[in-house]
């Protein structure tokens, strides 16, 4: 899992509460087992129309927000099946952070699991962030997670809060199997002990 430390980037603003994993990446789309490939998909229902072709209206097909790498939404992003594919087709979009008052639990959890920073702000403070971000590419956002804080393109820095475990896990680029691999030494040991006594398991 890629390490996040500090990221500054482009912030595309999505003024919608309530967004679900199914308008994240629709069900139609979950043939895969790969963590690849989901971004051309992200949020389809919203970027494409009936016929295939681009939704002009939607803010992810506009620039500079083709390549944003942080989000701006309302509350209870990521709300309805619990679904991994849907931070998958974050990260694979480009998209690193999300920032809402607010997140359905096991969309947060995933974000953790995949390097995808989920920030809570009050949504006062995100809705400063999405007119920020109406700025363009000329409106950068940074978020700082060794510091914790979000820094606006006029320098004002908003703290926030993340899990002691899960900001180390992050900072260090640590997902399930990397945390495991961490006691690889221990592990080897343990299972050189076991052969030498029992032998005939490992035959």
């Amino acid at each position: 899992m890629q390490a996040f430390t500090t990221l500054t980037g482009i912030a595309a603003p999505l003024p919608k509460a309530n967004v679900d994993t199914d308008q994240i990446i629709p069900a139609r789309f979950l043939k895969s087992i790969s963590r690849l490939g989901f971004g051309k998909n992200l949020f389809a229902n919203f970027r494409y129309k009936e016929d295939g072709s681009e939704n002009p209206d939607f803010v992810l097909n506009q620039e500079p927000y083709r390549k944003a790498e942080i989000l701006i939404a309302f509350e209870n992003f990521g709300c309805g099946s619990s679904r991994e594919h849907a931070p998958w087709a974050l990260l694979d979009f480009g998209i690193r952070c999300v920032i809402a008052p607010d997140f359905a639990d096991i969309f947060h959890n995933n974000c953790f699991k995949n390097g995808v920073l989920p920030v809570r702000l009050p949504k006062e403070v995100c809705a400063q962030l999405m007119e920020d971000a109406k700025l363009g590419a000329n409106a950068r956002v940074t978020v700082d997670l060794e510091r914790e804080v979000v820094v606006r393109p006029n320098g004002e820095e908003i703290p926030f809060k993340i899990d002691p475990l899960r900001r180390h896990l992050l900072l260090n680029g640590l997902d399930d199997i990397g945390q495991t691999m961490q006691h690889a030494p221990a592990i080897d040991s343990f299972e050189a002990k076991q052969k030498a006594a029992q032998p005939w398991l490992y035959a």
